[in-house]
């Protein structure tokens, strides 16, 4: 079994290898033979995963020419995506339509986590501002954070809005460490996971027990809060309770512990099941897919490391995923949660 499983992926890492250059979608094999369905790509490793396995679909390579690929978000309305490219400090977008990649923002002041507000604004992390904005309906940028205490934050990493409209996000230091997503700064604050309130605009920390705290998502009940641990060797992400009127996090859990691989970024489905941005070398760069239970069920292997990703498209069904220096999708049997 292992055998068979390292065999794939040198197989895989070939034919993706060959067309690393390309731009368009990638949907070839190396001796120019369309790929057969299903995807080998996509991994089926429990029973529940195959039912969110589209057989007669495809991973595409979407665009190719970042430095470091986070935080994809999808626009729906205008049907575009746009996801950011923080190295060279800009936010990218994506049209759906045409195919056609345009820059949306640049400087970008390294724009990193990217979702929506219930009002359908953007919302952003930036590293080299250490804050948090929403972009206005008339392009205004307007801060919602970019202190606690008086302090500053560190680098805003990753964020989600829940349904009262309070955001959250986490605030590892990753881009204040140096100059290649950010720029080298003070750390003033511990790396705590904040709330902004929705009415009120008051930040305050949900939970201050996660060292470097990197991706964060809602369970689709929004009973759940799941949280990536980049602090711990190896990795690993946490299961908290939402709690106090949807206010807070207690009642830490391991949810997985990560081993050789390496977690960022994710978003639920609407079953419940976790789509893990992932990495750790050739056998483990892609997304892995976890049950509510904790269990992986599927993997989706990707020539590249894997930040993060989210679902979109007129019916939530496809998987944009933000890979280092490129950008996929693969159309799938299973929903979003939500499209942010």
């Amino acid at each position: 079994m292992v055998e068979e499983r390292h065999g794939f992926c040198r197989g895989a890492a070939e034919r993706w290898g060959v067309w690393g250059a390309m731009s368009g979608p990638l949907t070839w094999t190396r001796d120019g033979e369309p790929v057969r369905y299903p995807d080998p790509a996509i991994q089926v490793l429990d029973e529940r995963f195959e039912k969110s396995r589209l057989r007669q679909a495809a991973v595409e390579r979407l665009f190719t020419g970042c430095r470091w690929s986070e935080g994809p978000v999808w626009f729906g309305d205008g049907r575009y995506l746009l996801w950011s490219d923080i190295p060279n400090n800009r936010i990218l977008r994506w049209d759906e339509e045409t195919g056609a990649v345009s820059v949306f923002r640049k400087p970008s002041n390294n724009a990193n986590g990217n979702t929506r507000d219930r009002q359908g604004r953007l919302v952003t992390c930036e590293h080299d501002a250490r804050r948090v904005t929403r972009t206005e309906y008339d392009g205004t940028i307007m801060v919602i954070a970019d202190r606690h205490d008086g302090k500053r934050l560190n680098s805003p990493n990753d964020v989600v809005v829940k349904s009262d409209d309070s955001i959250w996000f986490t605030d590892p230091p990753f881009g204040i460490l140096g100059h290649y997503e950010g720029h080298t700064d003070t750390v003033e604050l511990p790396t705590n996971v904040y709330r902004v309130d929705g009415k009120t605009g008051r930040i305050t920390v949900v939970t201050g027990d996660v060292p470097r705290p990197n991706g964060l998502c809602f369970s689709p009940d929004e009973s759940k809060m799941y949280v990536v641990v980049s602090g711990a060797v190896p990795r690993e992400i946490w299961a908290f309770d939402v709690v106090d009127g949807g206010t807070r996090l207690a009642n830490r859990k391991l949810f997985v512990n990560c081993g050789a691989g390496v977690p960022d970024g994710f978003r639920c489905d609407t079953e419940g099941n976790l789509w893990c941005g992932w990495g750790g070398g050739e056998e483990h760069d892609g997304v892995a897919v976890f049950a509510p239970d904790g269990t992986m069920i599927g993997r989706i292997l990707l020539p590249e490391r894997c930040a993060n990703l989210c679902f979109g498209g007129v019916k939530r069904n496809r998987l944009f995923m933000a890979a280092s220096q490129s950008l996929y999708a693969v159309y799938v049997n299973a929903q979003g949660a939500t499209l942010s």
